[in-house]
């Protein structure tokens, strides 16, 4: 199968896909497995947009000589650029992330009284899954070392774990 084939058909149902799901997320209408789908489509979309610019490489070339085309491209790059530098600011970006950074500073004392749990309690089973330095005055990132993965599973065993 020829890459015209295919291209834009692609470009054309991913972005229908994520116009749709990306418009409902917006307004908090997320259900089901819609954000999984918009990341998945939006792939498809990169995948296609990609062979759609090989397909018509001179045509794309000569965007770059139109001012008001050039301009705008050169807006989306900055856009992009500078989403990838700023923070959301106060309510903005993922609020998890703060969470995570406050459970992380949390003593196990601390997370046993949101567990319902006797520190000692829990101290101890955090020993005896290989956290021997498990304290109730110590915090999980200093019982983590400072490895945020370690840091998660730790958490992870608080919460999930009887």
């Amino acid at each position: 199968m020829s890459l015209r084939a295919w291209a834009t058909p692609l470009v054309i149902g991913s972005f229908l896909v994520m116009a749709v799901t990306g418009v409902l997320m917006f307004f908090h209408l997320e259900i089901g497995l819609m954000k999984t789908v918009h990341e998945w489509a939006g792939l498809a979309m990169v995948a296609g947009g990609v062979a759609h610019v090989v397909l018509n490489w001179r045509a794309f070339t000569l965007y770059f000589k139109r001012p008001v085309a050039s301009t705008i491209m050169a807006l989306g790059a900055i856009v992009l650029g500078l989403s990838t530098v700023l923070s959301g600011g106060e309510g903005g970006g993922n609020p998890m992330v703060a969470v995570m950074g406050g459970l992380g500073q949390s003593r196990i004392e601390q997370l046993a009284v949101l567990r319902g749990e006797d520190p000692q309690a829990l101290s101890a089973r955090l020993q005896q899954m290989g956290y021997t330095d498990a304290a109730p005055d110590q915090t999980v990132a200093a019982l983590s070392g400072g490895d945020r993965g370690a840091q998660g599973a730790i958490l992870s065993a608080i919460f999930t774990q009887q």
